[in-house]
C-alpha cells in the first residue's frame, strides 16, 4: 500500500526502519540466512570475509568461517543472485534451471558432457581431480591473466546451473551435479521473478526508486534465461510494493510493513562494506549525508577511507569507518570519523565492546 497520505513518515523513520528490520535479534545460522534472503560473498579477508562480517551481527554465537565449516549441513546454496553469495534452497529453486543460456558450441558441449558424466560418476569432485583426468590446460581470465581451464569450465557449469557447490576445501569449491528436478518447475517465470523481486527487496528495503530499479535489474544474473522479463517485473513491483515520497524521493518497501520510529540503542557495530544496511551507496548518502566508498581496488594514493573500511554504526548514524588488521596475532584497529570522534564515554565503552566482540569472532572455538 502507499503511505503517500501520511505526512508523518520522515527520512529518520525510514532510517530506523532500515536498521531495525536488517539488524534483527540474532537467530540460528540457517534462519538468519533465510531471514536475510541473500548474503553477499567476497574473498577478501580483512580481517574476515564479508559474508562472515555480515552474519556475525545476525547469527547466534557466530565465528569467522562458520558459514564455510557448516555449509554442507545447511539448507543453503552458493550461487549468483544479484551478486555472488548464499541463498536458501527455496530461493535457489526459483532461479533454476538455467538451461537455455548461454548456448554451448559443439566442441564445448562435448567437453562439458564428458565432465558432467565424470562428476556424476564420482558424486563430488575437487577441481584438481577433473583437471588430472582431462588436463584442460589454461585460458585467459577476465583480468587478462592465465587461469586453470578446468576451474574456468567448472565455474561456467555452476553458473549455468549444471553443477552445485557441495562444500569448500581450504577455500576451493567442490562440486556435484545439480539435481535438475524441482517442485517449482511448473511455476511460470513471471511468478518466479516476482518472488525473487520480493527476496531482493526484503534484503535491502526500504529502497529509493533508483535503487529499486538497480537491484531488480541485477536479477538478470539470477535468471539470465528470463532476463527479458525483468523490466516488466520492475513495473509490477512499483505498483504492488508499499511506497511513499519523502523529500522528493520515492521509497519502496515490502507490502504490509509500516515504517516508523524504532527504539534505538547505544551499541556500536562495525559493518561489512557489503552489509545490507550500507550496501546501497545511494541510500547511504540519503540517510547519512556523506559518500562512503569501498576502496580495496582503488590505488593506495587515491584512498580516503582505506583498503577495507568498515562503516561505524552508532545510535542509528554511520559516523565514520574502521580498518582492522591482525599483526602478530593481535587485532589492530584504526578509525576515521566524518565529524570527529564522539566525545562521549558511552561511545568509547561501546566501541571497546565491539572490538572485543570482533576478537572473539576471529577466534575459532
Amino acid at each position: 500500500m502507499s503511505r503517500s497520505d501520511n505526512s508523518r513518515v520522515t527520512l529518520d523513520d525510514l532510517l530506523g526502519f532500515a536498521i531495525a528490520r536488517s539488524l534483527f535479534t540474532p537467530l540460528t545460522l540457517q534462519r538468519a540466512i533465510e531471514k536475510l534472503g541473500f548474503v553477499q560473498a567476497d574473498p577478501i579477508r580483512a580481517p574476515a570475509r564479508a559474508q562472515d562480517l555480515t552474519l556475525r551481527h545476525r547469527a547466534i554465537d557466530y565465528r569467522a568461517g562458520d558459514l564455510e565449516r557448516r555449509y554442507a549441513a545447511l539448507a543453503i546454496e552458493e550461487d549468483v543472485f544479484i551478486n555472488y553469495g548464499f541463498v536458501s534452497r527455496p530461493v535457489h529453486a526459483l532461479m533454476h534451471p538455467r538451461r537455455k543460456v548461454p548456448a554451448r558450441p559443439a566442441v564445448l558441449r562435448t567437453r562439458t558432457d564428458k565432465v558432467l558424466a565424470f562428476i556424476r560418476d564420482r558424486g563430488e569432485v575437487h577441481p584438481r581431480e577433473v583437471d588430472a583426468h582431462f588436463a584442460h590446460g589454461t585460458v585467459t581470465n577476465y583480468w587478462g591473466g592465465s587461469s586453470n581451464a578446468t576451474t574456468h569450465l567448472l565455474d561456467a557449469l555452476h553458473a549455468r546451473g549444471w553443477l552445485r557447490v557441495t562444500r569448500r576445501d581450504r577455500g576451493i569449491r567442490l562440486y556435484a551435479v545439480r539435481d535438475v528436478a524441482s517442485a517449482l518447475d511448473g511455476l511460470p517465470p513471471r511468478e518466479r521473478i516476482d518472488r525473487l523481486v520480493d527476496v531482493v527487496v526484503n534484503t535491502y528495503a526500504p529502497l529509493p526508486a533508483l535503487s529499486l530499479a538497480f537491484v531488480v535489474r541485477r536479477l538478470r544474473y539470477a535468471v539470465p534465461q528470463w532476463q527479458a522479463q525483468v523490466p516488466a517485473a520492475l513495473a509490477r513491483a512499483r505498483s504492488r510494493l508499499a511506497h511513499d515520497r519523502i523529500g522528493g524521493v520515492a521509497w519502496y518497501w515490502p507490502a504490509g510493513e509500516r515504517p516508523g520510529r524504532q527504539p534505538g540503542d547505544d551499541r556500536v557495530r562495525l559493518l561489512a562494506p557489503f552489509d545490507p544496511v550500507v550496501w546501497d551507496r545511494r541510500r547511504f548518502e540519503l540517510f547519512w549525508g556523506w559518500p562512503y566508498r569501498f576502496e580495496a581496488y582503488t590505488p593506495v594514493e587515491k584512498r580516503r577511507f582505506g583498503y577495507y573500511a568498515l562503516p561505524i554504526l552508532w545510535r542509528a548514524r554511520v559516523i565514520g569507518w574502521a580498518n582492522l588488521s591482525v599483526a602478530g596475532g593481535r587485532l589492530q584497529p584504526a578509525f576515521g570519523y566524518v565529524s570527529g570522534r564522539p566525545r562521549d564515554a558511552v561511545f568509547t565503552r561501546e566501541l571497546e565492546a565491539e572490538i572485543e566482540r570482533i576478537r572473539a569472532f576471529l577466534d575459532p572455538v
